[in-house]
């Protein structure tokens, strides 16, 4: 069936299964800063943000985001870059295979909530699996990003 989605701005008609989820679409149709994992939604490499919010799109059905706004971290860029130096700055940038879903949870965060507390930060980080940090620089950084002052421990 042909579904119309808004992808970074862009109305695109595509060709999709009833069954088939939104992370193998946008991965087919060129959008491969989502990432694939766990496929089951505990990971959080496949997060993207739809009207605002972080979601895993490897549980997301693709016909369920007809009309609502898709941004992945291709459009993104500007934002991306900026959370990703300060990522960088804290050392967790090892592999980087869950940068991309860490990146649009900070993304996501910053747009819905204002002044986010420490345990509003780890929230948007239990979909995040990172095999290579101990998230405690991801958590610095986490600060840096949204202004949180340095003598802050909590987080």
């Amino acid at each position: 069936m042909e579904i119309k989605l808004n992808i970074n701005g862009i109305d695109k008609l595509i060709d999709v299964k009833p069954h088939e989820f939104l992370v193998e679409v946008l991965r087919e149709n060129g959008y491969l800063g989502v990432k694939k994992g766990c496929e089951t939604g505990n990971c959080g490499l496949c997060t993207i943000l739809i009207d605002d919010q972080p979601i895993l799109s490897c549980s997301y059905l693709a016909v369920r985001a007809v009309g609502k706004k898709i941004e992945t971290i291709e459009g993104l860029q500007e934002e991306a870059t900026e959370i990703g130096a300060h990522l960088v700055d804290e050392g967790v940038d090892q592999c980087g295979y869950c940068s991309p879903g860490l990146v649009m949870n900070i993304i996501g965060m910053r747009r819905e909530l204002e002044n986010p507390t420490p345990e509003e930060a780890r929230h948007y980080l239990t979909n995040n699996l990172c095999r290579c940090t101990g998230y405690v620089g991801q958590y610095r950084a986490i600060k840096r990003i949204l202004g949180v002052a340095e003598n802050d421990e909590s987080c």
